[in-house]
């Protein structure tokens, strides 16, 4: 799989905080246009600590579905949570998944592809393993793909899924600051035996999530409403890395003749789009400015070859 043809999703986190219901239905026009139809969202989103927004994002993503009789997208939709105030309280009981995919069914039809258990934080192999029955009997009378996002333990869920064989979509924070694709890695290689039949299971897919490192940016000073220290970001604990990559950035754009790397978002794409283990990234833009700008760098890896960039990445990564 090359860069380019690796999948790219839509992210709605902001949708209904600090991007608007109208801006959200800009963000859908211009990836239709663009002839993406992957879309990601969530119960709790946006997980912004306001009740008043609980399950918001989905509401925009329907709004707009029924509007236009929408009816090949690609929808994931995260299950579990039980409010969008940040609390660890899920609930992946097998008749809760089962009630909450159905509810789905009706609201977003053939729309809804995959549903995902979203922050997961049991150590009960029992209890896993029943909320993967749930899932197993999804796919199967509804052909819905399961998935997993944030699961504290991936090695019990694949002990738990030896004797299902289930192929999950699983997404991951991956970027140059931290990158969870190791921890994953029991179900990466994953033996199943299912009908005392043993094999690998090899149709897990892996999805990136903030590629952004949370709104780094290689230039300071951080305007004070910035995203990066919003989310608690220490500039100084990341500007050793941010000053080798600074130092690489002439090398990078003069060695080769292709478009220049400039920003955060361009070295965020390099290093999930030339993972080898990767299948896709979740794209979290909150503009159509900013969607465009993403896409037209991501086309530039169906001519150009950037992986240079990605080895160098991963030589000069901070320890964890």
């Amino acid at each position: 799989m090359t860069a380019y043809t690796k999948t790219l999703i839509l992210g709605t986190a902001q949708w209904g905080w600090t991007v608007s219901k109208s801006e959200a239905f800009q963000l859908l026009d211009a990836w239709l246009l663009a002839g993406y139809r992957h879309i990601d969202c969530a119960t709790n989103y946006p997980i912004n600590r306001n009740p008043a927004d609980f399950r918001a994002a989905e509401k925009i993503l329907q709004e707009y579905i029924y509007a236009h009789g929408m009816k090949d997208l690609c929808i994931t939709m995260k299950i579990g949570s039980l409010d969008n105030l940040r609390s660890p309280e899920v609930n992946l009981a097998p008749s809760f998944v089962q009630m909450v995919t159905e509810e789905y069914l009706r609201v977003f039809d053939s729309n809804l592809a995959c549903a995902m258990f979203h922050w997961d934080n049991r150590d009960q192999f029992a209890e896993i393993h029943a909320s993967l029955e749930a899932l197993n009997r999804l796919q199967l009378e509804h052909g819905i793909r399961p998935g997993l996002s944030g699961i504290a333990h991936p090695e019990i869920y694949a002990a738990a899924n030896a004797d299902l064989g289930l192929s999950f979509d699983i997404q991951l924070k991956h970027n140059i600051l931290q990158s969870d694709f190791e921890r994953y890695s029991t179900l990466n290689t994953q033996q199943s035996t299912v009908n005392g039949q043993q094999s690998m299971v090899n149709g897990h897919h892996f999805y990136a999530y903030g590629n952004n490192a949370g709104g780094v940016k290689l230039e300071a000073p951080y305007p004070t409403d910035s995203t990066f220290l919003a989310r608690g970001g220490q500039p100084e604990k990341v500007a050793p890395l941010l000053e080798k990559i600074s130092a690489l950035l002439p090398v990078w754009n003069t060695a080769f003749v292709r478009p220049p790397v400039k920003t955060m978002n361009h070295i965020g794409l390099i290093f999930a789009g030339f993972h080898p283990g990767l299948s896709g990234i979740l794209l979290g833009v909150s503009s159509v400015a900013q969607l465009r700008e993403t896409l037209d760098f991501w086309r530039n890896f169906e001519v150009f070859d950037y992986s240079d960039v990605f080895s160098a990445l991963k030589k000069i990564l901070l320890p964890a």
